[in-house]
């Protein structure tokens, strides 16, 4: 017996018309908000986009993203700038179709989380002071909640992918859904695995490899290196402390006007609004000016009624990148190895992508992969795209695949889409890179 009260729900979720848009598409959408915790007033905001009908979306698997930042919006990254089907063109009113969008694979899940970021909200004031693990449970009752509303979407092949500060909150997520999915013989959220893209993984390791990454291309003097060496390497690149926030400001301002999310892409040249903050909060994605056609376009009126956000007039702009939450990581663990340790031992499939940016750099990956003493089961190897072009290089362990996506920045869909792309349907698949140009 077909269930009255969800077709309804999602009728009233569904996205009619994307204002500025000119073509048709293939693909329905919605999106609304999903109550975690009714006393506190916390919603989240979703973005649904569902596979292409060419591509059979009744078939195909859901794919969660979610930003990281701490605060930044997986609408205004994820969805608008990566791997969402759309881009906002530069007078912010109208919009073209991304060629590579990822739904050409999966059905696509935006979650602007925690609440405070994006379109997600709270009526409780002490709720923008937010740790990894509360967001993880919201975003956990998110999906439950989620599934009700869509129940066609219950077992179907479930994944997650993100970037950045993502590299805490998927895997703590993913360590909640399987904590929740011991002994059930078919799970509503049938989790198998997750792309994470230039995460943040373990402040020591990350502070050694980063240095050390600035320092062999060039960024930096000895003489800062040596600085952040002795002062940096225990401590938090997002909320140093003295010595380290000495050594930081001193290696930014030997960067110069670069984009340090993208060091070999040209800086995006709009007037920098926020010169006073350090790195991390100072340049928020891989082009600014992609950000700025977002924002506009987000924060029209007809679009918000489009996308059903907005609904209770928040008081302030919408924002790529939140300072509702900035500064309050109350509980951010110095290091995840621990959780990735115990995901890899319950078979979840993980990957890892990397790319040339200061921020994250490969550098630091590889320090914390020999960590974990993962087994090698392909050597290192380049990959190959379907033109016959080296598209990056790759080494698999045993329960872990780390991809590098040549040309790429922080952003790598962004930068490079194409590339993105393969990378993501053979993650879908399991399936190794080619390792030659024949395959």
């Amino acid at each position: 017996m077909v269930n009255a009260s969800y077709i309804q729900d999602q009728q009233n979720d569904k996205i009619i018309k994307m204002p500025g848009l000119s073509q048709n598409v293939n693909f329905s959408q919605y999106s609304g908000y999903v109550t975690v915790d009714s006393r506190a007033g916390r919603a989240l905001f979703y973005w649904f986009v569902e596979a292409h009908e060419t591509a059979q979306p009744e078939s195909r698997p859901i794919v969660l993203w979610l930003n990281g930042g701490p605060g930044c919006s997986s609408i205004a990254y994820g969805a608008s700038e990566e791997v969402g089907p759309f881009r906002a063109q530069p007078d912010g009113r109208t919009l073209h179709l991304n060629p590579y969008a990822w739904n050409k694979a999966a059905n696509l899940l935006f979650l602007d989380s925690p609440a405070g970021v994006g379109f997600s909200y709270s009526n409780t004031s002490s709720d923008s002071s937010v740790g990894d693990k509360r967001t993880a449970k919201d975003a956990y009752k998110f999906l439950v909640k989620w599934l009700e509303r869509f129940p066609q979407y219950k077992h179907r092949p479930f994944y997650i992918s993100g970037e950045s500060y993502a590299g805490h909150y998927i895997p703590e997520l993913s360590r909640v859904i399987v904590w929740r999915n011991k002994g059930a013989k078919h799970p509503e959220i049938n989790f198998k695995g997750f792309l994470l893209g230039n995460p943040l993984i373990d402040n020591y390791w990350d502070n050694v490899g980063t240095h050390e990454y600035w320092w062999n291309h060039g960024l930096i003097s000895d003489s800062t290196y040596k600085q952040l060496s002795k002062y940096c390497p225990h401590d938090s690149f997002l909320f140093p402390r003295n010595g380290c926030n000495s050594a930081l400001t001193q290696a930014y301002s030997e960067f110069g006007n670069i984009d340090p999310y993208d060091i070999y892409g040209d800086p995006c040249n709009l007037p920098k609004q926020n010169l006073n903050h350090s790195l991390p909060w100072k340049f928020r994605g891989h082009d600014e000016c992609v950000v700025n056609y977002t924002r506009k376009y987000m924060n029209n009126p007809d679009v918000q009624k489009a996308l059903h956000a907005n609904l209770t007039g928040i008081p302030r702009p919408w924002l790529t990148c939140s300072s509702v939450i900035r500064g309050t990581g109350t509980d951010s663990p110095k290091s995840m190895l621990p959780v990735f340790k115990e995901l890899i031992a319950a078979g979840i499939r993980i990957w890892y992508s990397w790319c040339t940016n200061a921020v994250l750099p490969l550098t630091e990956t590889r320090y914390s992969l020999k960590a974990l003493e993962l087994k090698t089961v392909t050597s290192w190897h380049a990959w190959y795209d379907n033109h016959g072009q080296v598209g990056g290089w790759s080494e698999v362990y045993k329960g872990l695949t780390y991809v590098i996506v040549r040309g790429a920045g922080h952003e790598v869909p962004l930068s490079q889409p194409r590339l993105a792309l393969i990378l993501f349907s053979h993650f879908l698949k399991n399936q190794t890179l080619p390792a030659s140009p024949s395959n």
